[in-house]
């Protein structure tokens, strides 16, 4: 039997193959396994007719007890989310945009450095600085959604400034040297060129910090508290305001069956929300590349 070297190639072709394939599967196998144990448990709580429009029930451990649902939860993680992002995504940019347009400069790379800290640092521990900063400075923030997005706005800008400037520097060199070369001044070129040019990078990193902040738990168990009272009114940013990741943490816990069957249904929620919105995301990112790069 000749062994040439094309059939020890074809060997290792193979060989490589079935070793991604198996990376492939112990990289899906957890996230599978998460959606199918969520399904098993959550299934019947997810499409009852209430449970996206009703409030928390009372604790009950009878197995007839009602579910209800979990809208004041849904509301609160969407407003506290949704102030995060008014508060993180501009900041983030501007401090990408130090930290790759003036890296070669001390303040360009003391931004780079301190978001690579930043993003390492515990989530609970940002919870704990944000409450300690509002007892100094304002008491009466504590416990309050407003005080939970501040938290959750420090976990994600971070995540926005490291995502925002890597996609930065994937921008060539070139254009902006043609860019200054046509008398553009430096601010015009780095917000209408290089910005732009980056925009699916850019997009692509606040959805990952989007994302982050709505499974975070344990800044909100520290700032916010618990409530399931409905978030109505702006009026509702001063008081506790309900969530869903600290709903799961808690009833989760709980001894009572109708409460943790609205913590499996919570959890199936909130996956399938992730999913369907990483999904969309990916699509309009992807035709939004196409588009920018004269595709079809």
């Amino acid at each position: 039997m000749k062994f040439d070297r094309f059939a020890r190639r074809k060997i290792l072709s193979h060989t490589v193959t079935v070793l991604a394939g198996l990376t492939i599967v112990a990289v899906l196998y957890p996230l599978v396994d998460i959606i199918y144990v969520a399904f098993l448990h959550g299934g019947a709580v997810l499409f009852q007719a209430t449970f996206l429009t009703a409030r928390n029930p009372t604790p009950c451990s009878i197995v007839s007890c009602a579910t209800v649902g979990i809208a004041p939860d849904i509301e609160g993680t969407a407003a506290m989310v949704g102030l995060a992002a008014l508060i993180s995504v501009p900041i983030g940019l501007l401090a990408a945009i130090c930290a790759s347009e003036y890296r070669t400069g001390v303040f360009g790379r003391a931004v780079s450095f301190t978001a690579d800290v930043l993003s390492g640092v515990p989530s609970i521990l940002m919870g704990a600085f944000v409450y300690g900063y509002l007892v100094l400075v304002n008491p009466a923030l504590v416990e309050t959604a407003t005080s939970g997005a501040l938290a959750l706005s420090a976990i994600m800008i971070p995540i926005v400034t490291r995502t925002t400037e890597e996609a930065l520097r994937t921008v060539p060199n070139s254009m902006r040297e043609a860019a200054i070369a046509l008398g553009i001044s430096k601010w015009k070129m780095t917000m209408r060129i290089v910005l732009v040019s980056a925009l699916p990078g850019v997009v692509t990193g606040v959805l990952l910090a989007v994302m982050r902040a709505t499974g975070e738990a344990a800044p909100l168990i520290v700032t916010v508290g618990f409530s399931n009272l409905p978030f109505d009114s702006l009026s509702a940013y001063s008081r506790p305001a309900g969530s869903l990741p600290v709903l799961i943490y808690q009833f989760a816990l709980s001894p009572y069956s109708n409460w943790l069957s609205l913590a499996w249904g919570a959890v199936l929620f909130l996956l399938i929300a992730i999913l369907v919105v990483n999904v969309l995301s990916r699509y309009m990112i992807h035709r939004m590349t196409v588009r920018m790069s004269g595709g079809s």
